[in-house]
């Protein structure tokens, strides 16, 4: 995509701080279901309906389908360049990432924005179907395991993670904890996190054990703060709302880690994911004028306010070190 440089978007953040406690690693029929369209003119006048609006960086009409998992984020990123450019028409959709890609592959889509990148199939498709289609990594994200507070346990493996959904762990002495059942609590089969989730820790294999499905982070959050022995995922800016964070390792012997910015920015945390835009190459220009403000400054500054961590800007990371103790 050829570089679109605006006076607005020119002057890039140096870095983006972040503050991290001073703890290292341990080792102990498809339908697109319309959400909103986008009123991006913000509080101008609106537009006589037979007005054609030009397509360029930062005018013309195109239609976005998001993820679930990325939805709150990207609405914020539509507003906020609808702000700047009153003569951008955006509408929002939502589906799971397969109804996103394959309204992009099909044009009822100009962009789609997942989180988790194109399945091999899907890259096959486009293959075979002559697409040239263009993916940006805009943000970097983690897959956080949460307990009840009650839960004793505080490091688990990936191989742990595995054996809860499956079912070989089905108590927490089993991990060295108390001798009470573990609870396991899953999102939607169709997500992104748990298509993530079993993709990482459960090499691909299905999702066997006996489990309670809440839908999205909140409800995930919700369930297993108040069922005693529970476990669950959701994603990094959720993960300290009410559950305990568990800190994971990739191999049992290896580092255990906390899920933070830094781990997440640096691929630590054996969990981390990235939230993708795929557009057309031969899509309408204002797709692109869109992830062009999605992958600079301001739209980075978005990602870093939503408790996921930039990608296309330096992060730099200012680590307060502990007080030592006189005693």
């Amino acid at each position: 995509m050829s570089p679109f440089v605006d006076r607005r978007l020119r002057s890039f953040l140096q870095s983006f701080h972040f503050v991290t406690p001073g703890n290292g690693p341990r080792r102990v029929s498809w339908t697109v279901r319309l959400v909103f369209v986008a009123a991006v003119a913000g509080a101008c006048s609106p537009q006589p309906a037979s007005r054609t609006v030009e397509d360029s960086l930062t005018s013309g009409r195109i239609k976005i389908v998001v993820t679930p998992d990325v939805e709150r984020l990207m609405v914020r990123q539509v507003e906020a360049f609808g702000r700047l450019y009153p003569e951008a028409r955006m509408e929002i959709g939502r589906g799971t990432a397969r109804e996103a890609i394959a309204a992009l592959f099909g044009a009822r889509a100009d962009v789609a924005v997942i989180a988790r990148e194109l399945e091999p199939e899907e890259r096959e498709a486009a293959v075979r179907g002559r697409l040239d289609v263009e993916g940006y990594r805009f943000a970097r994200d983690a897959v956080v395991m949460v307990v009840h507070p009650g839960v004793t346990v505080e490091n688990v493996s990936l191989d742990d993670v595995r054996g809860i959904y499956q079912g070989r762990i089905s108590r927490w002495s089993q991990l060295g904890g108390a001798d009470v059942p573990v609870v396991p609590v899953v999102q939607p089969p169709g997500a992104d996190i748990t298509a993530f989730l079993v993709g990482e820790a459960l090499q691909g294999e299905a999702m066997t054990a006996r489990a309670i499905e809440a839908v999205g982070d909140s409800a995930v959050v919700a369930t297993v703060s108040r069922t005693p022995g529970a476990v669950g995922y959701v994603s990094l800016q959720w993960s300290a709302r009410g559950a305990r964070a568990l800190r994971l390792s990739r191999v049992v012997g290896l580092p255990y880690w906390k899920a933070d910015p830094e781990t997440v920015y640096k691929g630590q945390y054996p969990l981390t994911r990235y939230f993708n835009l795929y557009a057309r190459a031969s899509g309408p220009r204002l797709a692109h004028g869109v992830i062009t403000f999605v992958t600079g400054r301001e739209g980075q500054q978005l990602v870093h306010e939503s408790g996921a961590v930039p990608t296309t800007v330096p992060v730099r990371f200012v680590r307060r070190s502990p007080m030592q103790s006189t005693h």
